[in-house]
This record gives C-alpha cells, sequence and structure tokens, in this order.
C-alpha cells in the first residue's frame, strides 16, 4: 500500500486517481475528517486524518506501508520539520521508497518555500531511504484560479510584468509520473525536473487562451501591494502572502524557465501543451454549465 500525506490538495488528488487507475492501494492522509469522502470517492481504500506536523499522525500513517509520496503542505512555515517526521517515521516503518514533492529550482534561497524543499531533499539524501524527487515547475491550473474573469471579461490577472516568462506543466502529467515512479523500482536514487513546456510570456499566455477560447483576452498585471492586499483581505496567511510576494519578486526578476526533455523520457511521449489544457478545461466547464442548467 502507498501512503500519500496531503492527499485532499490538488496534487494529492490527481496522484491519487492516478494510483488508483493502476489498481494500486492507497492510504490517504488527510487534515480534516470531511475530506474523507472526497478521497475515498477517487479511489483511496484507506483514509487517516490529522495534522502532519504531529509525528504520532505520521507514524501512525506509514504503519503497514510500503512506500509514501509526500506532499508538504503548500507554503507552511513547518515544511522542514514536516519532512523530518515523515522521513523518521519512514525509517522506522522500514518504508521502502520514499517519493518527495518538491519543486523546480530548489536551489533558489530568495524564494524560501523553494529553499525549504531542498533543505528537505538533503534531509532524504542523507536519511539512507531509497528515495525519487519529483521537482514539478509551475502548474498549468494555476491559471484556474481566474477562470472565470478569462472567460466573462477576458481578462488574465497576474501579480507581475506581462512579459515575464514562466515554464508550466499540466498537474495530470506530474500524477502520471508520480505513478510511473511508485510502481517501477529503476527509478529510485534519482531527482526529475518535470517542466511541460518552454518559457512562455504572460502576453503569450493570454494569446494562446485567446486562440482557444475564442475570444478576445488580454493579461493585466497587477500592482504586488495590491495582490498582497487581496490576498490578506481573502484570509491568506501572512507567512503565505510574504512567501509568495518574494516568488513574484524573483520572477519578475529572472522569470522560472526550464527544460522538458526528462519529463518527456518519463512519459514517453510529449508533455500536455498549454493549448490541450485550455481546451479540455474549456469543455470541462461547458459540462458543468449543461449539468447545471439541467
Amino acid at each position: 500500500m502507498i501512503l500519500i500525506t496531503g492527499s485532499a490538495g490538488k496534487t494529492g488528488r490527481s496522484v491519487l486517481q492516478a494510483l488508483a487507475g493502476r489498481d494500486v492501494p492507497v492510504r490517504a492522509l488527510v487534515r480534516r475528517n470531511e475530506q474523507i469522502p472526497l478521497v475515498k470517492h477517487l479511489g483511496a481504500q484507506d483514509v487517516i486524518s490529522g495534522d502532519m506536523r504531529s509525528q504520532q499522525v505520521i507514524l501512525e500513517a506509514v504503519q503497514g506501508i510500503e512506500a509514501i509520496y509526500h506532499i508538504p503542505p503548500n507554503i507552511s512555515p513547518d515544511e522542514v520539520s514536516i519532512g523530518q517526521n515523515v522521513i523518521r517515521a519512514a525509517q522506522s516503518a522500514g518504508v521502502k521508497h520514499l517519493v518527495f514533492h518538491s519543486v523546480l529550482k530548489p536551489q533558489i534561497e530568495a524564494m524560501p518555500h523553494h529553499w525549504n524543499k531542498m533543505l528537505v531533499e538533503e534531509l532524504l539524501i542523507a536519511s539512507q531511504l531509497p528515495y525519487t524527487i519529483l521537482q514539478p515547475s509551475a502548474y498549468m491550473q494555476n491559471i484556474l484560479a481566474n477562470w472565470d474573469q478569462i472567460l466573462e471579461e477576458g481578462i488574465y490577472p497576474v501579480p507581475y510584468p506581462a512579459d515575464t516568462r514562466l515554464s508550466l506543466v499540466d498537474l495530470r502529467d506530474i500524477a502520471e509520473v508520480a505513478a510511473i515512479v511508485l510502481s517501477e523500482a529503476e527509478h529510485k536514487f534519482a531527482i526529475y525536473e518535470l517542466v511541460g513546456t518552454p518559457s512562455l510570456s504572460q502576453t503569450e499566455v493570454a494569446d494562446i487562451l485567446e486562440q482557444v477560447l475564442e475570444r478576445k483576452v488580454r493579461v493585466t498585471s497587477i500592482p504586488i501591494d495590491q495582490w498582497a492586499k487581496q490576498a490578506r483581505d481573502a484570509g491568506l496567511a501572512e507567512y503565505q502572502v510574504e512567501t509568495l510576494v518574494k516568488m513574484f519578486t524573483y520572477y519578475e526578476e529572472f522569470g522560472f524557465d526550464g527544460n522538458s526533455n526528462v519529463l518527456s523520457w518519463l512519459l514517453g511521449r510529449a508533455p500536455g501543451s498549454l493549448q490541450d489544457f485550455i481546451l479540455r478545461s474549456k469543455e470541462d466547464k461547458q459540462l458543468m454549465n449543461r449539468i447545471s442548467v439541467n
């Protein structure tokens, strides 16, 4: 059985579905009891509810587990200590494989959540556990945070200049790779960069949105102070706001690009394109609209 930590988030749900599609038994670790029905519906055979910061919760979760797919909480100040908890529990339980969901270019200290993942990677490498580290670039799915505004107003808002260049990846491809590395022993002691597209300016992203959606779309750059205020007003914690501001500032100055060769090799095909992702999201939205009407 494979344990997925953080299994109720968008990454965890995707990995859970990919493993369930291969008939791999999965134990899901979720934060809250109300998330249990969701992960069971997606294919989890067993579910444990609790806080990853608790060593006791992690020790319970790893019992009888052969492999772990560890997804840390999103932008958490406790990410390194949580990583230590998971590694120690895996060691004590004799887990045979620990896959860590990291990030592309974790060595960038100017982005604290990247740097924290690098520290966890270092702990994992020193642990003598068989490991695989996956380093995905920014998700295409992040565009969906403003999907209604894009569809209804033709505005694609971003908290950095329109000429900022980023490489993207489809979360569905990441989930497929997760299932592959958990199923095949030859991926142990490997570190893989997972990048789906060449670097794209936000203007180019808006052009692709316009082409696929068949409506005018323009990119709008939101001043970082305005974005931070909106995030705080929406209830985002101060650590997360400050960390994301540092990330957006880094993006503005340096961009965030990568190479898709490794992902192509792992998948045995070209990674999903941004055009394909937008088309799929458009069709999903149309389907939901039809269901709501009926």
